[in-house]
């Protein structure tokens, strides 16, 4: 019976403690990173093309595309070792897993997101030739 007791007492503060995560995670200061996709000149870039984020600690990646073309935000790999939050763009608001973002000429997105397993992750856009042109980078989580 007292096996019985202690498995639901742990449960129950293990389930509490899940909760209290996601509310600390959800009230931390949020940090700002500013990313453009390409620039007026039609260069194939990112701007900039390196970023480091530190594990644990919330972001809001601002994308913008002040570019002629459409281009993307892509990085699996950093997504799927990040927790999203949610992706703002044109009065949408999207939750859940996010693996690329497409911008369209002169769009904006807001990326909120906690990087969770150290590491660095490729980022490129995945338009046919814009990789190859140097529209690549790098995205590097640090631990705590």
């Amino acid at each position: 019976m007292k096996q019985k007791i202690l498995g639901l007492l742990l449960t129950v503060l293990l389930f509490c403690g899940l909760f209290n995560v996601s509310d600390t995670l959800a009230a931390t200061e949020t940090t700002e990173v500013k990313v453009s996709l390409g620039n007026e000149a039609g260069e194939l870039v990112f701007e900039p093309n390196h970023l480091e984020l530190v594990a644990g600690k919330k972001y809001k990646i601002k994308l913008d595309n002040p570019s002629p073309t459409k281009h993307y935000f892509t990085s699996k790999d950093f997504a799927d070792a990040s927790w999203t939050q949610k992706v703002e763009a044109a009065k949408v608001e999207v939750k859940g897993a996010i693996h690329e973002l497409e911008l369209k000429p002169t769009a904006e997105a807001e990326w909120v997101l906690v990087p969770m397993k150290p590491g660095t992750y490729e980022l490129h856009c995945s338009i046919a030739g814009h990789a190859e042109a140097g529209m690549v980078g790098d995205i590097v989580i640090l631990s705590e």
